[in-house]
């Protein structure tokens, strides 16, 4: 079955982890074999893998994060320095373009034709992505947001971990930020869905006053299930629903169970497998009345790898294990194929209307 997973850090993990995401999952790992630092040696995406778990549209990110005074988080000195890291992971995606691993994009007209293609893949046939960006600090101000949409850029969520120049976010609570509230109008404007993965609760209902366009998370799990603020209340859940948005379910497990200690927890020892992660998709549905508004958005390498992923889910290709998961909880065919790929279909389909 087709899926899309609208949240993959995949830029990232070429320029700063260094790893070339034409080769194997298993290649990865072996040239990163007896180094030390957290997910070494334990990826799970590439896009091998992604084609074998039939992955034909991701939401494909460029981060770069500041590091705001009083701001918890880490990050570049400068927003302009911010831009330029992010610029670099965008050329990534375009030689991976014109080498025919990747197709951009960025309308409703490119986004029917790559679904037809896939209909009928062969092994030639590009992966697609739209382009993304976590956390709104290379956008230098809400004026340069334009020239982002010039290059491609078509989702944004406003802040990562801390502060950005736009929005509070996870583990610092409080609101937009002027500028914050001056990037929104600009965003519905030119027509930029606004990601509100990240957000900090304060700064999530002030963006849902502000920005009346299409509004998604691309990837959260839920709060009632895992405590913390990186998770959705159900109070948010049901905001989104409102507004006929799609939540993609993150696979990070520490987001998946309650107590987890980053470096110490084993996922298998906790219980976080898959069916953890179906816990969370199934609580989306059963608070909309439908399947229509959870969906995949993995995070899968996001800074981490096997040792803090779902235990039964060796690589990105093991989405394929989900259907039957669904069917085994009573889901019908066509629900499944909903919270595979066709909620983001739709989602972007009204979207670019």
């Amino acid at each position: 079955m087709l899926a899309i997973d609208s949240h993959l850090d995949l830029g990232m993990n070429a320029l700063e982890w260094n790893r070339d995401l034409t080769q194997s999952v298993f290649t990865i790992r072996q040239r990163e074999a007896g180094m030390a630092e957290k997910g070494r040696g334990g990826g799970t995406v590439c896009l091998p893998e992604m084609r074998q778990g039939q992955v034909f549209l991701s939401l494909a990110t460029v981060i770069a994060r500041v590091q705001w005074p009083g701001s918890p988080a880490t990050g570049f000195s400068a927003p302009e320095i911010a831009y330029a890291v992010a610029q670099g992971q965008l050329a990534y995606y375009r030689v991976l373009e014109s080498q025919g691993w990747l197709r951009m994009i960025r309308n409703r007209q490119e986004l029917e034709a790559h679904v037809e293609e896939w209909q009928r893949p062969t092994d030639s046939t590009p992966l697609g992505y739209i382009l993304s960006m976590e956390g709104a600090d290379p956008i230098v101000s809400p004026a340069q947001l334009s020239s982002w949409y010039e290059d491609g850029l078509r989702v944004v969520s406003l802040s990562h971990y801390g502060l950005s120049h736009y929005s509070h976010g996870t583990g610092f609570p409080g609101g937009l930020t002027p500028a914050g509230r001056e990037l929104l109008p600009e965003m519905e404007r030119l027509g930029v869905i606004l990601d509100v993965s990240h957000l900090a609760e304060q700064a999530f209902y002030e963006a849902l006053e502000i920005y009346h366009g299409p509004t998604m998370a691309s990837h959260n799990c839920l709060r009632a299930l895992t405590p913390g603020d990186r998770q959705f209340t159900d109070e948010q859940v049901k905001a989104l629903i409102s507004r006929d948005g799609v939540i993609g379910v993150a696979m990070d497990t520490w987001m998946l169970v309650p107590d987890w200690e980053k470096g110490v927890t084993d996922p298998k020892a906790a219980g976080a497998g898959l069916d953890k992660y179906l816990d969370h998709v199934d609580r989306i549905c059963q608070l909309a009345g439908n399947a229509r508004h959870a969906a995949i958005g993995s995070d899968l390498d996001g800074g981490y790898g096997k040792e803090q992923s779902p235990y039964d889910l060796e690589t990105i290709a093991d989405f394929q294990k989900i259907p039957d998961r669904l069917r085994k909880r009573g889901y019908a065919e066509a629900d499944i194929e909903a919270i595979m790929y066709g909620n983001w279909l739709r989602f972007f389909r009204q979207a670019w209307s």
